[in-house]
Formats: structure tokens, sequence, C-alpha cells
């Protein structure tokens, strides 16, 4: 399934509808800091951080793609339920990922340190984990 990852600068009203459903199952520990996922979209938005996974014009997945120094953190990762389980948070990952390398940075995934699906994903990817 051939995913186009893509920082997004607007949002269409399909894309908000996709990106309410891809938060809609979203843990309450996900959306930290942010009150909800709307506020999560539109904060990331603001700051050119929100990067999606994008199939047949749908929105699977999404996070927010920290470009700092000394390396790039992408956090608030999230993908749509029915969608789960198909490459869909690998593709935004790697493609993160290799944008960081062409910025001379490296990429870390962030979320809490006692998750263990998060632990499991960073370790298969061999990246770190920072603490969300």
């Amino acid at each position: 399934m051939p995913v186009i990852v893509e920082t997004l600068n607007s949002l269409s009203e399909q894309d908000r509808g996709d990106l309410a459903k891809i938060y809609a199952d979203a843990p309450d520990w996900l959306l930290a800091p942010y009150a909800s996922a709307a506020e999560l979209v539109t904060c990331g938005l603001a700051e050119g951080q929100l990067v999606v996974g994008r199939f047949n014009d749908r929105l699977l997945g999404a996070a927010l793609l920290l470009r700092g120094e000394p390396h790039w953190r992408l956090s608030h990762l999230c993908v749509r339920k029915v969608t789960r389980r198909r490459g869909v948070a690998r593709r935004l990952i790697e493609e993160s990922a290799r944008l960081a390398r062409e910025s001379g940075r490296s990429l870390h995934l962030a979320a809490p340190l006692d998750h263990l699906e998060s632990q499991a994903l960073a370790a298969h990817l061999h990246l770190p984990l920072e603490n969300l």
C-alpha cells in the first residue's frame, strides 16, 4: 500500500474528518498535553509540525514532527483504527527519519517510557525513545 507522507499546511474538510477519525480512539496519554485531538491538530498545523500518511486521498495516520536541535522528534503518532497493522506508522516513521537524515539530524520517537508498544516499535526501528 503506497502511503504518501506529507506535512500539512492547510486542511480540507475531508482532511478534518479523517483526522477526527484517526484520533477518535486515541488514549488520553497520546493527546497530552493537548486538551483534545482538535487542539493537537490545530497547534500542529499552525506550527508546521503535522505530518500525515495519505492513501487514495484519505488520511490514515498522523503525528507531530518537531524539527529541532540536536535531533528531530516524532510524537503523537496515531493510525486510524481500521487501518492499523498495515505499515502506516512504519511509513510515517521511516519517511520522517529519512528527512531528518537529509537535514543532518537523527529522529527520536516520543512516547511514555512505560508504554510497551512504543518501546517495541522504537527498538524494532532502532530509534531512541524519549519520554512524552
